[in-house]
């Protein structure tokens, strides 16, 4: 048990914000972030099959949506998609994952107006979830899902082996950026 919560406490709990630090990292960021993307399809997995409503777990969703996803949406499209079109070769085949990856992203963005308003309207009235309004968590879990393994398995390996130091150094600058924090300074920066 002890090894488990130590690699929890490392690795973060996924309930809540990924560590703001990591971004010095930006691939183990994004690794985090996943753990907070997977932990939230599972409160809503959990939503969709309960038999009543679940008020603090439909807050943690909605905050997640609202304030968290469309930002590690961006890191993806503006920034590590480019990086890695750039720098991969045709035999990488990155084209096609991210093709694959990006219409999973989509159809969860078009999901996101139903879901948002299904939990405010359940938070805001005490009402419990229609049918459709399960049927669309699900089916915005499972694209979330599929992009997050497609990321995983196949974009973060690549990005490990392609990138460099001066992009990982862009990525990491832009994505301080869009959560409001300054660029990272160093003492010498020869790089």
């Amino acid at each position: 048990m002890k090894v488990l919560q130590s690699h929890q406490i490392r690795r973060g709990d996924g309930l809540t914000p990924t560590d703001a630090t990591l971004l010095s990292t930006p691939l183990e960021f994004l690794c985090q972030d996943h753990l907070r993307e997977r932990q939230v399809c599972s409160l809503l997995d959990s939503l969709a099959s309960s038999l009543s409503f679940d008020p603090p777990s439909a807050r943690n969703v909605l905050r997640f949506v609202n304030e968290e996803l469309s930002v590690h949406m961006q890191d993806d499209a503006e920034d590590l998609f480019p990086l890695l079109s750039r720098r991969c070769t045709a035999e990488d085949g990155i084209g096609r994952a991210i093709a694959r990856i990006s219409t999973d992203l989509e159809e969860a963005a078009r999901l996101l107006p139903e879901l948002r308003a299904a939990l405010a309207r359940c938070l805001d009235t005490g009402s419990e979830l229609s049918t459709e309004d399960r049927r669309v968590f699900t089916l915005f879990a499972g694209h979330v899902r599929r992009h997050l393994a497609a990321e995983n398995a196949i974009l973060l390996p690549i990005a490990r082996a392609r990138l460099t130091r001066r992009d990982l150094k862009e990525l990491s600058s832009h994505m301080r950026s869009r959560r409001g924090l300054e660029p990272l300074t160093e003492a010498s920066d020869a790089g």
